[in-house]
């Protein structure tokens, strides 16, 4: 596998190797793999989770709370600690390391994107190391959804990743899930993320706050961004090595779009998974054949719930995905609208943001 530019995404399970707290060994060891990879050439970017269990073992280990107020200060706490370990570690090896707090929302706005982009870029570019925390002290849904997966996608789509490697406590896709049915098999090749891979993911860790869920999903951003995915075991000896050496580690997803531009990368920055858009089969030509906006009255079905400005997947009526997009409009109005002439919009709503439901421009054919 032939890979110059890597994100290296540690889950906290991987962190604390099972324990209640960052497990220095366990660190030590992947920094040393890290640092191989960068005297092989190899650009690494590293997006880290662990910052609420940092945090956890400073204040010793306080009872468990689920209150979110209580893991934003846990988060606060530990965001430095774990930064402070990391740097003595890639010390070691003299690598510079430069932390960054990103979330979803900063990903969203195109200018906040670029410029984070630019950042990671320079970063690159003069040998630093980022360190990529999701910032927990101010994203609520982060702590609650285990979305530092998605935003390792995100990142590995920011900086034109050629490889994302989610190190997680299990080694890959199953059949089944492995912990409930001894019968369950590995997957070693995903081509295709759809409905019934969704299917085979499911629960959550014990100590971390994703699943595999959020790694499909993750999975299925960065292959539509150009991007090549592997979820393996953290606790495989050599792990990052081995991936880089083309080793059949965990389940590995090929990218299935080639290079996308820039502005096509931010499109697709995130993605209502739940999202829906059907078009009729006129509208599905105009899109795939010739290069049209998708319109109110090519619109005959809508499903899922998203909001204005989100990423939604347009599928023709064979059910097939052919698009995603930027919505003009969210899902209650598309569903008022839907089917309608473009001058009918404002009549209908009261309003209008403009005659098309995602523009061409804001578009990504799939």
């Amino acid at each position: 596998m032939l890979s110059k530019r890597i994100v290296v995404k540690l889950g906290t399970n991987v962190l604390t190797a099972g324990t209640d707290h960052i497990h220095r060994p366990r660190l030590v060891d992947l920094v040393r793999q890290i640092a191989a990879a960068r005297a092989r050439g190899v650009e690494v970017v590293l997006v880290s989770s662990g910052a609420v269990a940092a945090g956890r073992e400073r204040l010793q280990f306080p009872p468990r709370r689920k209150d979110l107020p209580f893991k934003q200060l846990l988060a606060a706490v530990g965001q430095s600690r774990l930064m402070h370990i990391y740097e003595q570690i890639f010390d070691l090896y003299s690598i510079a390391v430069a932390q960054t707090l990103l979330t979803r929302e900063d990903l969203r706005d195109r200018h906040r994107y670029l410029n984070a982009r630019n950042t990671l870029l320079a970063c690159l570019l003069h040998g630093v190391l980022p360190i990529i925390n999701e910032n927990d002290v101010v994203a609520v849904d982060e702590i609650r959804l285990g979305d530092n997966d998605t935003l390792s996608a995100l990142v590995a789509n920011l900086v034109d990743a050629d490889l994302l490697l989610i190190l997680s406590d299990i080694d890959g896709l199953y059949s089944a899930d492995p912990r409930r049915d001894p019968a369950a098999k590995l997957i070693p090749e995903v081509r295709a993320i759809d409905d019934a891979i969704y299917a085979l993911a499911g629960g959550s860790n014990t100590r971390g706050t994703g699943g595999m869920l959020t790694k499909i999903h993750a999975a299925d951003l960065a292959t539509h961004s150009g991007t090549a995915v592997v979820i393996a075991s953290g606790a495989t000896p050599e792990v990052i090595l081995q991936v880089l050496d083309g080793a059949l580690l965990g389940t590995r997803f090929p990218a299935i779009a080639s290079r996308l531009e820039s502005r096509k990368r931010w499109v697709l920055a995130e993605v209502a998974r739940h999202s829906r858009v059907l078009a009729d089969s006129g509208a599905a030509r105009a899109l795939t054949e010739g290069g049209k906006s998708l319109l109110p009255a090519g619109v005959v079905g809508v499903e899922g719930d998203f909001e204005r400005g989100q990423t939604i997947r347009i599928f023709n009526g064979a059910g097939q995905e052919i698009a995603r997009g930027l919505a003009q409009y969210g899902a209650r109005d598309l569903r008022m609208i839907k089917g309608m002439r473009s001058n009918q919009i404002a009549e209908t709503l009261g309003y209008d943001y403009g005659p098309e439901v995602v523009h061409r421009d804001d578009m990504v054919l799939l």
